[in-house]
């Protein structure tokens, strides 16, 4: 039997890694082993440890510059559990009406433990919703462009097209702000230490630049790509995780 199929099955643990480096290759991190160690909030030991173990059941290999990819067994295994998780979340907030910033870390307890059918009556009983409810896409290959909105110009009108990091305190810090994806709006004053918006409602709705580098919105006119990545996509304080 070849190497990459010495295990039928992803371990849990071995799930938790795979969605942390589907995520950090979907937001355009590099996959390394220093990203996937801050996403997760363990030491970089541990990291290596799960990494070389993913390589021996044939998840995922290290390319010359030291980055991770995943093989095509592993794609497979990541995209599937990510789309779990967002189902769930889509599910427990359109299905059970639990807020949408409290189904988060509900759906990280309850991916692992889908069934096919399960998955299908979910599927059918979110109707045509194509993304979570921090707008994340549900199916893989259907992510919006979008650019943060840190970088948006005063007066540039906005769409909220997704929270690109998901640790419920900061949704929680989102909502109380009066932010949701498809919020809608534009930028009516900002600073060094804030961003303030104001909705299509004529609400004015204020964060902090901080937080504003993880709010993915579309703009008009939209700013300039950036050439590095907010760190505060995977960890820049100390409850701030994935």
């Amino acid at each position: 039997m070849g190497r990459e199929m010495s295990r039928e099955h992803a371990t849990v643990a071995e799930e938790e890694y795979l969605q942390t480096i589907y995520w950090l290759e979907e937001a355009g991190l590099p996959v390394t082993g220093a990203n996937i160690a801050r996403a997760m909030q363990v030491a970089p030991p541990t990291v290596h440890e799960m990494v070389g173990r993913l390589e021996r059941d044939g998840y995922v290999r290290r390319r010359p510059d030291k980055t991770i990819e995943f093989t095509e067994r592993g794609r497979e295994q990541a995209a599937t559990i990510v789309r779990r998780h967002r189902l769930i979340e889509r599910f427990l907030t359109d299905v059970f009406d639990i807020p949408w910033d409290q189904v988060h870390e509900e759906a990280e307890r309850l991916e692992h433990w889908m069934s096919p059918i399960v998955e299908e009556r979910m599927l059918r009983a979110i109707g045509d919703a194509k993304t979570c409810p921090h707008g994340h896409p549900i199916f893989e290959g259907e992510r919006e462009e979008a650019v943060p909105l840190a970088d948006c110009e005063v007066g540039a009108k906005i769409r909220v097209v997704r929270f690109e990091n998901e640790a419920e305190d900061l949704l929680h810090y989102l909502k109380d702000a009066g932010f949701y994806p498809g919020l809608e709006g534009k930028v009516a004053d900002k600073s060094d230490d804030w961003v303030a918006v104001e909705s299509s409602e004529g609400h004015r709705l204020e964060i902090t630049r901080s937080v504003a580098e993880t709010v993915s919105v579309k703009a008009d006119p939209s700013p300039p790509p950036r050439t590095a990545l907010p760190e505060q996509l995977v960890m820049a304080r100390e409850h701030w995780g994935r």
